[in-house]
């Protein structure tokens, strides 16, 4: 019963397809698909094009005519496509075996001990061996999420199953194995809410002779109830059970969270506790300010005292991990749930949500909602038994992970942002200090650096020179060739090698290609690639007098500035990625100047260049001055653009040097 986010379920059996909540069902004649109305819509296979509605989404599915197999594969390979570009999540699929023993959903929160609007009814209360039993599951209210089981009520501690189910509805319920029994145990097959399931029971031929159903039911992610009682029913000539001796809901015994007195505060770190805050120095009662800290407590000093705080946007958390990447790590969340707050310690394996959420190992808990601020406090023992081997002993040295996200019915999303990361492991149990962290991986904080040093300076002034300053310096060379070409070649080739350098570091720190980074990877491989090409297009450039050597000087200057625009366009998207996520506006302003700046001197210099900016006309008597050596009024006007050049170079500089700035201090 565990709610999966942000991925895409395809199962096996029976060739259902899970998306958003809707599942395709793919027989052999005919395809499936639910409406709205909770009808089926069938279609053979010779059917034409047909739109079909997701329930309550406005997703629309185009089912093409099937002509053999291979058209079947492309309904589901189109399925799995629309299902991957649209901003959906896979929700629960209901392949629960883990929990059919406990039957507990590990949703990170307590059942509900309060009454439940969900009850099971049986059409029989006699049963033989080979009977087949109606069970049918209804309430008042609708529920996301059900397991349903038998099991011997004459034996409390039994956990096995008895007997097996047939579906009525194998849209909406799956059979589960539990015990090694096929078909033990009934599910749900996505979350969508359904208020009635109705199976049949199918007694073994062992029967015990009292069997008991038994039912967990989840309305919500935080909200269920855990082995609901159902119907007794006897084999014949048995005598019924005395009616005290029925199953009741278990429940939970754990420490009452209470409720903080007044806000955290940072009076004490780094002497009396080590503190990780976010921006450094920050006061916990502003709501955009992280804080943890964490202190020895007791004469024995045998428990560590944690405090944590952040935006009440969802959940704030923090990790205990061994290396800089997230898997792996010993989690511990804060997460707001409606006017509450769930206080849980997770573990979590490699980029998956939170598992196995419990606060058995947690005590004094506290939390406070105020202001727009979350904030949590609890105690952990430094050393836990064996039975929680996820938990990490706390003498030891852990780099610190610190994130928030938003919550639904106590669900965790994945963070908005970058995690912040200590900048060295700590010692929990160790001396007093003020830690610091980075939410840039340093690999990436690189990958920016020479991505905006390329394309603010080295790439700008490079093109700069090429298009507006051939004409100067006519009678200087620097090793053979003209001043300008010179400074452009190699400004242009440093570009291109600092692109080429920038463009790798993602991928090493990925390991591969970054599924969520939208359209700035592929902005960056086109200008990769166009790069490149100028280079290698240059190299058999035609010479200057041949006849075909304006279509070279069209293809470099169309090719080039298209890659300008394009490099452009992915500083803006790059500046939103989450593992280098700049201050906004700030940043977004000085991107902003920096094209207004550029483009006020591209305008200027192609003003003058087309004759729209007026040289000033020589008189006779300048000329008679200019012939005499005593004034030479033209050679004014390379100094200026020189000017022009040196200012444009200075300003792109500066507000190159604000997003590095910017960079250096995430």
């Amino acid at each position: 019963m565990h709610h999966m986010s942000k991925s895409i379920c395809l199962t096996r059996s029976t060739s259902r397809l899970f998306c958003y909540g809707t599942t395709f069902l793919l027989e052999s004649n005919r395809i499936i698909l639910p409406l709205k109305t909770d009808s089926e819509r069938q279609l053979d296979r010779d059917s034409s094009w047909t739109r079909v509605r997701t329930p309550g989404e406005s997703l629309e599915v185009y089912v093409v005519r099937l002509m053999s197999s291979v058209g079947l594969c492309c309904v589901l390979f189109l399925s799995v496509s629309v299902c991957y570009w649209v901003p959906a999540g896979c929700y629960a699929n209901g392949k629960v075996t883990k929990s059919c023993g406990s039957m507990e959903p590990h949703h990170g929160s307590h059942s509900n001990t309060s009454h439940s609007p969900y009850h099971l009814v049986t059409n029989t209360t006699k049963f033989s061996p080979g009977d087949r039993i109606q069970v049918i599951l209804s309430g008042t209210s609708y529920f996301e999420g059900f397991l349903l089981e038998a099991r011997d009520a004459a034996n409390q501690s039994s956990v096995s199953a008895v007997g097996s189910f047939t579906l009525t509805n194998s849209i909406k319920t799956q059979l589960l194995t539990c015990n090694n029994l096929q078909g033990s145990a009934v599910s749900h097959t996505s979350d969508a809410r359904q208020t009635e399931v109705v199976v049949i029971w199918n007694a073994p031929k062992e029967a015990p002779s009292v069997v008991q159903f038994i039912v967990t039911v989840v309305a919500h992610y935080s909200v269920y109830w855990v082995k609901l009682p159902g119907p007794i029913i006897y084999q014949h000539g048995v005598t019924p059970l005395p009616p005290h001796s029925s199953t009741t809901p278990t429940t939970v015994q754990t420490t009452t969270p209470s409720v903080l007195p007044g806000p955290f505060s940072s009076e004490g770190c780094g002497q009396s506790k080590s503190c990780l805050l976010d921006p450094p120095g920050c006061d916990p009662v502003d709501p955009h300010c992280f804080f943890l800290s964490m202190t020895t407590e007791g004469p024995d000093k045998k428990s560590v005292l944690f405090e944590l705080s952040g935006p009440a946007e969802g959940y704030v958390a923090f990790a205990l991990s061994l290396d800089t990447w997230m898997g792996d790590d010993d989690v511990y969340m804060c997460v707001k749930d409606g006017d509450t707050v769930s206080v849980n310690a997770a573990f979590v394996t490699g980029r998956t949500d939170p598992e196995d959420q419990s606060q058995d190992s947690l005590s004094s808990v506290s939390w406070r909602i105020a202001e727009g601020v979350i904030q949590c406090k609890f105690s952990r023992l430094i050393t836990l038994s064996d039975q929680e081997p996820h938990r990490f002993g706390l003498d030891q040295e852990y780099f610190l992970f610190l994130a928030n996200g938003h919550a639904e019915y106590g669900e965790v999303w994945k963070h908005t942002r970058q995690p912040l990361i200590s900048t060295h492991r700590k010692r929990i149990t160790g001396p007093p200090e003020v830690l610091r962290g980075s939410r840039g991986p340093v690999i990436m904080k690189f990958h920016g650096a020479l991505m905006l040093l390329a394309w603010m300076l080295t790439g700008s002034v490079g093109t700069f020179i090429a298009s507006y300053y051939k004409p100067d310096w006519p009678n200087q060379t620097l090793f053979g060739q003209k001043v300008w070409f010179q400074i452009h070649r190699w400004l242009m080739v440093l570009t291109v090698g600092l692109t080429v350098v920038a463009f790798c570091l993602p991928f090493i720190y990925r390991g591969g290609w970054s599924k969520h980074a939208g359209v700035h990877p592929y902005l960056g491989c086109c200008v990769l690639v166009l790069a490149l090409i100028q280079p290698i297009m240059a190299a058999f450039r035609p010479a200057p007098d041949s006849h075909r050597r304006y279509i070279f000087n069209w293809a470099h200057w169309g090719l080039g500035s298209v890659t300008e625009i394009m490099a452009v366009a992915a500083m803006f998207l790059g500046m939103r990625q989450s593992s280098l996520l700049l201050p906004l506006p700030s940043a977004m302003f000085v991107l902003i100047g920096y094209v207004g700046w550029l483009a006020f001197f591209r305008l200027l210099l192609s003003l003058h260049k087309h004759g729209y900016i007026k040289k000033p006309i020589v008189s006779d008597d300048d000329q008679q001055k200019i012939l005499s050596g005593q004034s030479e009024p033209g050679h004014w006007e390379p100094v200026i653009k020189s000017c022009v050049l040196a200012a444009m170079a200075l300003g792109s500089s500066g507000l190159l040097l604000a997003l590095l700035s910017s960079i250096a201090d995430l």
